[in-house]
């Protein structure tokens, strides 16, 4: 009776710290904005498909193999020993009875061999993290717990069933291989010190799986239960797709995020669902070239600050038992007086391709408790999310490619945090780099970063001879319109991509037309710097003029154009209109044979992937498929290629701003080309090739840059005429 009196306790008491620790972590993300959720997306076959993968199918983990395995092994061993936990807690109370259930034998079987396996995992896990030393993972005490805790519940399952084994005096048994072996090495034991010491680690037993459920919501494993619902209440529109702003919502404080209350709920949610594994800064190209931006430290930072303010908000104490860290109530989070130092303080040359060592050591010393005493009377509340918490080096070192959000195993998504942090920087306190002003301003004005008139923008069809590109006013019954964009009208490199594609579809009969100077610029690059009034402006502006003519399809070999027409105009009223990418009318064109790859191009070729057109839209194969299909062409892949290839260095607004620390980002995606001897890189994407080649020129190479267009062009009129 006393045992299960005690056992009742200890239990309920674990439970209740365990639901308060939930709950009051309920109420901080309730302090957010509500966003709705279509119930009917969430039930499609789609979403469970993507659902279960990547809960139960561990897809996402198992893009790096080792650690998935691992990951695997511990997750399905932890669903399987619950019920070896709830078989040796009734062993315990009932003085050794056990459940009932047929094949209990093979039972006992799969628990001990579950148990190995956990402890091998495990095992591994600590190799990574002290041996390997990879640099992503996080050293210290707290991860250290979390491998005492696990290794130690598995102890205990082991030591308890051996000691029950000499208790009962039980025969050695191939269906309890580990306890028989250790019952063996303890059988000088007696039957009643057998069964004093079962319980002692009974006791132990149940003693660390509560202490370890108590201290999941207040870890890093709190993903054990907000991963699941974060995966399932992830977006289920485009990922290209920004959320947009009600710029006439009179109500509307504030625009972007200037508090942490400002974050939606759902974008809070992501907070508490990372797990820290460093995936995403591991694959960030700011990241790996020294810039101050960990998109791992920037979601907990935001959930560190999330739990102070909601301390103070909801005067809930988010550690339980909260008597047990009455000290945390005077602590806050902040930066440590390095608002402003981030850049100058990576300002250094790197000794490797790419290193993420720079800027966790910075992100270490910068972030951290603050005790009271030295904030004055400050709240957490009265921080400034944007100076005391993220610093504006971080929020202008994002290049938007999503590589983080590819890599990242619980659906956390960091880009539309970025640029909510952005949209408000810029729209209501007017502070963005000058170089990122100007460019935001040119295209206000003229209609293009440059500040180049809006009349020149037809003038690159100036040097191809013998052939006329047609406009919307010369051709008025066209098929496709080509929309050349900012880079392929003015940007010297560039022009040349739009003046091979243009001759590609006259050589295969292709019905198109061109804007001319009446072309507006798309907006992407207003809405990835956070001005998301310009981009509205301009979507409209667009939209009207694509209404005027009849756009019924839409090709572009600008990928940042593609993805903005493809998946954000649509909410803003352009309907019924077929967007593709260049590559993809150009595969198209070989397969049906309106364009002969008749010439041979003898090049070792690399191919880049654009994000806005993989990442973005999952165009990887188009590109490549031109390539095999190229006379004389040898295509090697990079290491990071397609899914984790690389960005350059242009997206979100970079390519007009420039970089003040560490190593370029374009230089060190370079090297990773180099590193398979190419003669040429390939790109689909005019601003990827720009940053390449200006890549190649800082290295000093003989390896040509171009883009598909123009491959394609040189293998159907040669060297010569092309």
């Amino acid at each position: 009776m006393l045992q299960w009196i005690m056992f009742l306790l200890v239990t309920g008491y674990a439970i209740y710290l365990f639901y308060k620790a939930v709950y009051h972590r309920y109420l901080y993300m309730s302090l957010g904005r509500p966003v709705e959720f279509r119930a009917r997306s969430r039930l499609s076959w789609n979403n469970w498909g993507e659902f279960l993968s990547q809960v139960f199918g561990q897809r996402k983990l198992l893009k790096d193999w080792r650690s998935g395995v691992m990951h695997i092994v511990i997750f399905y061993g932890f669903i399987i020993l619950q019920f070896g936990a709830i078989d040796l807690i009734v062993k315990g109370l009932t003085r050794g009875g056990h459940l009932l259930l047929p094949g209990y034998h093979l039972f006992g079987l799969s628990q001990e061999v579950t148990v190995l396996l956990i402890l091998i995992a495990i095992g591994y896990a600590a190799y990574r993290r002290y041996g390997e030393q990879l640099p992503r993972l996080k050293k210290g005490w707290k991860p250290s717990l979390v491998l005492i805790l696990i290794s130690s519940i598995m102890l205990t399952v082991l030591l308890s069933l051996s000691l029950e084994r000499i208790w009962f005096q039980l025969d050695p048994s191939l269906y309890a291989p580990v306890s028989s072996l250790i019952s063996l090495a303890l059988q000088s034991l007696s039957t009643s010190a057998a069964e004093v010491l079962f319980y002692l680690f009974w006791w132990l037993h149940l003693l660390i799986l509560l202490i370890f459920l108590v201290y999941i919501p207040q870890s890093k494993h709190f993903h054990l239960i907000t991963a699941p619902i974060n995966i399932w209440l992830r977006r289920t529109e485009p990922p290209g797709r920004l959320t947009s702003i009600d710029l006439e919502d009179e109500e509307a404080e504030s625009f972007g995020a200037g508090a942490i209350t400002d974050f939606t709920r759902k974008q809070m949610l992501d907070f508490y669902a990372c797990v820290e594994c460093g995936r995403c800064t591991n694959v960030c190209p700011a990241s790996n070239t020294g810039k101050p931006l960990s998109p791992m430290h920037l979601i907990t930072k935001l959930r560190d600050h999330l739990t102070d303010v909601g301390t103070e908000q909801t005067g809930k104490s988010p550690w339980q038992p909260s008597y047990a860290f009455a000290s945390s109530q005077t602590a806050t989070h902040q930066l440590r007086g390095l608002k402003n130092s981030a850049v100058a303080w990576m300002d250094s040359s790197l000794p490797h391709i790419t290193d993420i060592r720079p800027t966790l050591d910075w992100q270490s010393a910068a972030w951290g408790v603050q005790d009271q005493s030295d904030l004055g009377d400050a709240r957490a509340a009265e921080l400034e999310l944007i100076g005391d918490v993220m610093t504006e080096e971080e929020i202008w070192s994002c290049t938007t490619c999503r590589n983080c959000e590819d890599q990242c195993p619980v659906g956390n998504e960091h880009v539309d945090k970025i640029i909510d942090l952005r949209r408000h920087l810029v729209l209501m306190q007017g502070s963005i780099p000058q170089e990122g002003r100007r460019a935001l301003q040119n295209i206000e004005r003229q209609g293009n970063p440059w500040g180049i008139s809006r009349n020149e923008r037809f003038n690159w069809t100036a040097d191809l001879e013998g052939l006329s590109v047609p406009t919307v006013h010369d051709n008025p019954q066209f098929e496709y319109l080509f929309f050349v964009g900012s880079m392929g009208s003015y940007d010297l490199r560039s022009r040349k991509i739009s003046r091979s594609f243009a001759r590609l579809m006259l050589e295969a009969g292709i019905n198109f037309a061109v804007l001319g100077n009446e072309e507006k610029n798309s907006g992407d690059t207003p809405r990835r710097m956070g001005n998301e009034f310009l981009f509205q402006q301009l979507c409209q502006e667009n939209i009207t003029l694509f209404q005027q003519y009849g756009v019924r399809k839409i090709v572009t070999a600008d990928p940042h154009a593609f993805n903005t027409f493809k998946n954000e105009y649509p909410e803003f009223g352009l309907e019924d209109v077929e967007v593709i990418h260049h590559t993809q009318l150009l595969e198209r064109l070989i397969k049906e044979g309106k364009l002969t790859l008749s010439h041979e191009v003898r090049e070792r070729m690399t191919y880049h992937d654009s994000c806005y057109l993989g990442r973005y839209n999952g165009i990887y194969d188009a590109p490549r498929e031109i390539l095999r299909r190229v006379p004389g062409m040898e295509l090697m892949e990079m290491k990071r290629s397609r899914e984790n290839a690389m960005c350059c260095g242009a997206g979100g607004g970079l390519m007009w701003m420039e970089e003040t620390g560490g190593k370029r980002i374009n230089l060190a995606r370079t090297e990773q080309a180099l590193e398979v001897s190419p003669t040429m890189i390939g790109s689909g994407c005019p601003y990827c090739l720009t940053m390449l080649e200006d890549g190649v020129k800082m290295k000093e190479l003989d390896v040509r840059t171009k883009d598909i267009a123009e491959i394609v062009e040189l293998s159907v009129f040669g060297e010569a005429l092309a």
